[in-house]
Formats: structure tokens, sequence, C-alpha cells
């Protein structure tokens, strides 16, 4: 399967979960397919078949309420049987509202209140430095959440200790759940605000397969401090009624909003 049809399948299984659930967030998942699919499918050091191998790279969706694309990715990719995700937010189900790590193969790091991700995946690549492990670590954050304090006392300390294995990928779509984000709390400028924290900064289309391989590549290669790539995405990527709404952060599709997904999806290049 391409790059391109393996992104299109995240997108499809979003809305397929979200609408049998009949609950999560959409929006803010399906403008992460491109970048989840280059992460689990090219780039991360992983294997499905020991999803706790010492040695491989780590992943943190800080912005723990977009699970719907992190369990679409995982199960693609082969850590649990694709039929579980028919069962996410279900009360007996693995697959909560918010990532486990205890509970779900392949997931590093529960998240869910943001801004606490990222000091989880700067505590990661700590780690990895001191048990001489050369496995990397990459972290997903909003632009949203970028308005907690936490990200910045992470982002503070990343740069201290030249963490230059954490990679982080903002998820730059400019909407929250009730807005705007540079209406809600603008964050802006936020290249200038991250480089002045110490790191390295690449802006990419979150959308084109072929920048976010080379941004990444440029991070893997930066040896002096952490990276973050900005990636500017689309809130509702794929489904043109849920592009730019953010009505869709946290609402699921009924079934003939989901069949018309479905169909767009499937015509979409």
């Amino acid at each position: 399967m391409s790059s391109k049809n393996i992104a299109k399948e995240i997108r499809r299984e979003i809305v397929k979960m979200t609408a049998a659930a009949k609950s999560g967030h959409p929006g803010g998942s399906l403008s992460l397919a491109e970048i989840m699919e280059v992460l689990y499918f090219e780039e991360m050091k992983i294997d499905p078949a020991q999803p706790d191998w010492p040695e491989r790279d780590r992943f943190v969706l800080s912005k723990g309420h977009a699970t719907p694309v992190l369990y679409s990715t995982l199960a693609l990719r082969g850590f649990f049987p694709k039929e579980e995700l028919k069962n996410f937010r279900q009360i007996d189900s693995i697959l909560q509202g918010h990532p486990d790590m205890k509970g779900i193969p392949g997931v590093d790091f529960s998240t869910g209140s943001l801004g606490q991700g990222l000091s989880g995946a700067v505590g990661m690549a700590l780690a990895a430095r001191l048990d001489k492990n050369n496995s990397r670590v990459y972290a997903v954050i909003g632009d949203g959440e970028c308005q907690e304090g936490q990200i910045w006392e992470a982002a503070m300390a990343a740069a201290h200790y030249k963490l230059a294995n954490l990679t982080v990928i903002l998820d730059y779509n400019n909407l929250q759940i009730c807005g705007k984000v540079d209406e809600v709390m603008d964050i802006g400028p936020i290249a200038e605000k991250w480089q002045a924290f110490g790191w390295r900064v690449i802006e990419t289309d979150g959308h084109d397969l072929d920048t976010i391989r080379q941004a990444i590549k440029m991070a893997q290669a930066e040896e002096s401090c952490p990276t973050i790539i900005i990636a500017h995405t689309i809130k509702g990527k794929g489904v043109s009624f849920m592009e730019n709404d953010p009505d869709w952060h946290g609402r699921a599709p009924n079934q003939e909003q989901l069949a018309l997904a479905l169909a767009e999806l499937e015509k979409g290049e």
C-alpha cells in the first residue's frame, strides 16, 4: 500500500470508529494522518511484535484526545487487530478516549491532561541518553495546547539538556474546541518563541508527505539541540464538511455523515 493510501486508510478508520462510538475527536485526528504515516510506517524504529522492545523509538501523543489517529495507525501497523477499532470508547475495550500505556500495545505514555505529554517525552529523551540508548523520541503537541505553561517548562528543560534525540511536531491547524487559537489565546509568533527557548525550528506543510519526510530527516541530523517541526495542517482534513470547522473538534459523525465522509475519502487523492 502506498504512503498516500495508508494516510487515506487512517482517515477512513478515524471517521468509522468515532461514528461507531458516537463520540471522539475526529477533527484534530484527521489533521495528523500524513504525519503519523511517515512516523510509523517509514521513520520510527519499532517492532509491533515487540511493543516493549527497549531499543525502540518512542512516541507521545501529548494532545491525548486525538486517539482516533493513534489507534488507527497502531492497528494498521500491526500492534493489535484492526477489528478492535470498532470497540473504541466502549466500557470493556482497551481503546479508551485517551491513550493508556498499561493496556494498549504500542502506547508509550498515557496522556489526556493537555500540556503534560511533552514533559514525559523530555524524560524519555533524557533517560535514553543516560542509558546510552540511541533511540529517538517523537511527540505531537497541539497549537491550543501551547497555551499551557507546562509546555514551555518542558521546552526550556529540553533545550537546557540539549536533547537532540527529541523531535516535537506541532499540529498547527489554528483551531481548538472553542474557536480559532489566535482569538482564544494567541500563541504567535510561534516559531520565534521556540527559537528563543533554544530549539531548532523547521516549518512544513503537514499534509505533504515529501516535506514531512525532509523535516524529520533534518531533525534526525541535528546534534546540538531539540527540534520542533511546525506542521501547518487543516483540522478535519479530507472531509469537506469537517475541514476548518471547530464544531468537529469533539463531535462524531452520524451514519449519514459517515457515508458522505467515506465517499469523499474514497474519491480523494
